[in-house]
């Protein structure tokens, strides 16, 4: 299932996009040549963001991989991103054959690399809508066509929130998106912050919101607050390197300025 939406399909190539600039950071190469000079901009600042979107992704990978063997069945990611394999169905599908993803991203050059997202395991299914996390209800609207609502969801929002400005109330869009899931879902969420370094990160805010990105970076406190109301799984909220690294081979340097979490509904 695909949703171009009304004309939103068409690629804007005079600015950059956040998606593209982290296809360039995992060095792809479906971005253009402003993604790529917002990107280096980024890269001359904080030269280490390459390391960084590895380690989300590795994190992603991880993070997925425990909730698949937990017996979640479902998963809703939103903030796609483009398709870099393996992609969150290829791992849980290699761990539960009939897992069903569901993808959301709001960057056209996602939806002409859509075929990529929906080659599932054949006992299982993936499906893509077109939309941003702002539009929480044609999200979850579509996402009914392919997951049980009454059944556990996983929601992933790895490495979007940070590109959601507080004037977009980030904790009311996650709010939201959990209220109609079961009880037993789980929200799994990484975030940039500034703790370390806030000079540097003003600095990158700057670049991403000068292309058009409402990024802002957040404290550890700010980011735990998005867990409200729900049950971390241990180690609770910690840098990504220190999660589960155990859960794969891979998992970035301490140095990595990356919160992430996940936790279930009760």
């Amino acid at each position: 299932m695909t949703d171009a939406g009304s004309g939103t399909d068409r690629i804007d190539t005079s600015k950059p996009h956040s998606a593209r600039m982290y296809d360039y950071f995992l060095g792809g190469k479906d971005n253009y040549p402003v993604d790529s000079a917002a990107a280096e901009q980024v890269i001359s600042l904080f030269p280490a963001v390459r390391d960084m979107a590895r380690t989300n992704r590795w994190f992603m990978h991880r993070a997925s991989r425990l909730l698949a063997e937990r017996g979640v069945r479902q998963f809703l990611d939103i903030g796609t991103g483009i398709p870099t394999e393996p992609n969150l169905h290829q791992i849980v599908q290699g761990i539960v054959p009939d897992a069903r993803v569901v993808y959301a991203d709001h960057d056209p050059i996602v939806l002409r690399h859509a075929e990529a997202l929906l080659h599932s395991a054949p006992e299982g299914k993936t499906a893509y809508v077109q939309g941003d996390v702002r539009e929480s209800g044609k999200i979850l609207a579509t996402a009914r066509e392919t997951l049980d609502f009454t059944e556990p969801i996983a929601l992933s929002l790895v490495a979007l929130l940070h590109l959601v400005a507080d004037e977009d109330e980030p904790g009311r869009i996650v709010r939201e998106l959990l209220e109609p899931l079961a009880p037993g879902s789980y929200l799994t969420l990484s975030h940039a912050t500034g703790d370390f370094d806030p000079e540097t990160w003003e600095r990158v805010v700057e670049v991403y919101r000068k292309g058009g990105t409402p990024a802002q970076v957040r404290s550890r406190g700010e980011f735990s607050g998005f867990f409200t109301g729900l049950e971390l799984v241990d180690p609770g909220v910690v840098l990504a390197a220190q999660w589960h690294p155990e859960l794969g081979d891979r998992h970035g340097g301490e140095e990595i300025p990356l919160y992430v979490g996940v936790a279930r509904k009760p």
